[in-house]
């Protein structure tokens, strides 16, 4: 007798089972994976958007002012007469594009 309700419950025990593990991922996927995918594609569309004369700050924290850019790699001029060459992916921002005036940012 006892055996017989055990048999019943069973297929639908291991669908349900299942759900927390999905929903699990549907919240770390927008909670986490999503986010970060859009992130990256905001620095990338910015790192190619990089030309001379734009004002930059590095991931190592330098500020200086862009005076020629490669594929790979840029100069940058972070006081008169010194120049350094960083890669293009340490490139954190922009401060100011060389297409902006200086009176357009103040406003």
């Amino acid at each position: 007798m006892g055996q017989g309700g055990l048999g019943t419950g069973q297929g639908a025990g291991g669908f349900t089972s299942l759900i927390p593990i999905i929903l699990m991922f549907v919240i770390f996927y927008f909670l986490l994976i999503r986010p970060q995918q859009k992130k990256s594609k905001q620095h990338r569309e910015m790192l190619n958007q990089i030309k001379k004369g734009d004002r930059i700050v590095t991931s190592g924290g330098l500020h200086g002012r862009i005076t020629a850019a490669g594929e790979q790699t840029m100069t940058v001029e972070i006081a008169d007469k010194v120049r350094v060459k960083v890669s293009r992916a340490s490139v954190a921002q922009v401060i100011q594009s060389s297409s902006q005036p200086q009176a357009a940012k103040k406003k």
